[in-house]
C-alpha cells in the first residue's frame, strides 16, 4: 500500500516541481557532509531553488519520514503565527491536526479516499492549528521524491478560511430562502383559503339569493312581456356568474380538498384536467393511502396541480399518469405524461418558477424530486415524501 501511494505521488504537477527544488536543500539539512560535497553548478541550483521556495505566497513544508519538519518558508510561518525557526525540526502535528493518533509518517495527515478538498485531486481538506492553538480550514496537497535512498515530502498548503467563511454564509443565505419560501408558500395559502371561503359563503350565498328572488319574480301573473324577458336574461347571467364564481374558488382552494381530503381533491383536478384541456388522465390511488394532514395535502395537490398545468401548456401530451402510494412510511408520486418530454436547459431556466414552486414544496417536506425526460415518450416526474407525523 505504501508503494502505491508512494508512485502516485510521483507525477508531475507544482507539488512535485517544487519537491524536486527543495530535495538537494532538504537533504542537506539531513545530512551535512553530502551538501558540501556539492559541486559549485550544483550549489548554485540549490540557492535558486531555496530563493523560489522562500518567495512562494503558498506555504511551502519539507518533511522527513517520521513527520518531522526540515524546511518552512515565510509564507508557512505568517500562515500559523509562526517563524521559521521555530517550525523547523517540530513535529507536523504541532500544526497539521492529525486525523487519528496512529498519524506517523506525512501520508498519515493527508488519507487517501477522505478529506478531499475538490479544487484538485491532489488536493486534501485538513485542519490547521496556529501557534496560540486556534484551528483553521486548511487546503494541503503532498508529494515525495528520493533522495540519496531516504524520502523527502513537501506539503503545500492553503489557508481557506475566507471561502469557508463565505461558504457558510452562502449557505445561510440559502436556508434563509428556503425558509422564506416556506413561509410565502403557507402565507400564500393560508390567503387562497381565506378569499376562497369568502367569495363561497359570502358572494355565493348573495348570488343564490338573487337568483330566488329573480325565481320568485317569475311566478307574478300579468308580467309585461319585456319584463319576462329582462328578467330571464338576469337569471342567464347570475347562473354565469355563479359558475364563475364557483370555479374562481375552485381554483383558489377546492372545498373537496377541506370536505373529502386528498383523494377526493385529485379526483376533482383529473376530471377538471380532462374537460379542459382534453388530454386523458388516469388517476392510480387508494383513498386510505391519502388520509394526510393539511400541510401533506395541501402540498401534494399543489404539486399534482402544476405538473398538470406545466403539461398542459408544454408537453403535447395526449394521456397522463398519476400513480401515488404509500410505502415504508412514504408517499411514491409519479407523473408521468407522452409528450414531447422535457430537456435540460428547460429546467434551468429562470422563466421556470412551476418546477422552481415543485421542488420548493417537495423540500419543504424534506422530500427528493426527480424530473427526467430522457426516457422517450414524455417526461417522468418521481416524488419521494416522508410522513413522519402527516399521516391522519
Amino acid at each position: 500500500m505504501r508503494s502505491q501511494r508512494r508512485a502516485r505521488s510521483r507525477r508531475s504537477g507544482p507539488a512535485v516541481l517544487v519537491a524536486g527544488f527543495l530535495g538537494g536543500y532538504c537533504a542537506g539539512n539531513m545530512a551535512a557532509a553530502l551538501s558540501r560535497a556539492r559541486s559549485p553548478q550544483r550549489k548554485g541550483r540549490g540557492v535558486d531553488s531555496r530563493r523560489i521556495v522562500h518567495s512562494a505566497s503558498d506555504a511551502i513544508l519539507s518533511v522527513d519520514e517520521d513527520a518531522t519538519i526540515l524546511l518552512a518558508n515565510p509564507a508557512a510561518a505568517q500562515m500559523f503565527n509562526s517563524s521559521v525557526s521555530a517550525m523547523q525540526g517540530n513535529r507536523l502535528s504541532r500544526f497539521i491536526q492529525p486525523p487519528s493518533p496512529e498519524a506517523h509518517t506525512p501520508f498519515d495527515f493527508f488519507p487517501a479516499g477522505g478529506g478531499r478538498a475538490g479544487r484538485r485531486a491532489t488536493d486534501y481538506a485538513v485542519t490547521g492549528i496556529r501557534a496560540g492553538g486556534q484551528l483553521f480550514p486548511v487546503e494541503g496537497s503532498i508529494s515525495s521524491v528520493e533522495h540519496e535512498g531516504r524520502l523527502v515530502f513537501t506539503v503545500i498548503l492553503r489557508d481557506v478560511s475566507e471561502r469557508h467563511l463565505v461558504q457558510q454564509k452562502l449557505a445561510r443565505s440559502h436556508d434563509q430562502l428556503r425558509q422564506l419560501s416556506s413561509a410565502l408558500q403557507s402565507i400564500r395559502e393560508e390567503e387562497r383559503t381565506h378569499i376562497a371561503r369568502e367569495l363561497h359563503d359570502d358572494l355565493g350565498q348573495l348570488l343564490a339569493s338573487l337568483r330566488m328572488d329573480l325565481t320568485l319574480l317569475t311566478r307574478v301573473d300579468q308580467l309585461p312581456d319585456d319584463s319576462v324577458r329582462l328578467i330571464a336574461g338576469m337569471e342567464t347571467n347570475l347562473l354565469t356568474a355563479i359558475t364563475s364564481l364557483r370555479r374562481i374558488a375552485t381554483n383558489l382552494r377546492p372545498r373537496a380538498l377541506d370536505e373529502g381530503g386528498l383523494y377526493f381533491a385529485l379526483q376533482g383536478l383529473r376530471d377538471e384536467f380532462v374537460e379542459r384541456h382534453g388530454i386523458g388522465c388516469t388517476l392510480l390511488a387508494d383513498e386510505a393511502e391519502l388520509r394526510l394532514d393539511d400541510a401533506a395535502s395541501t402540498a401534494v395537490f399543489r404539486i399534482v396541480q402544476e405538473a398538470l398545468t406545466n403539461i398542459a401548456r408544454h408537453a403535447g401530451a395526449q394521456n397522463v399518469l398519476l400513480n401515488l402510494y404509500r410505502t415504508n412510511g412514504e408517499l411514491l408520486v409519479t407523473i408521468q405524461d407522452d409528450g414531447r418530454g422535457i430537456r435540460a436547459e428547460d429546467m434551468e431556466k429562470a422563466q421556470s418558477l412551476g418546477l422552481v414552486g415543485m421542488r420548493e414544496r417537495v423540500w419543504a417536506m424534506h422530500g427528493d424530486i426527480t424530473i427526467a425526460g430522457d426516457e422517450p415518450p414524455g417526461t417522468r416526474i418521481d416524488i419521494v415524501l416522508p410522513l413522519s407525523g402527516h399521516v391522519v
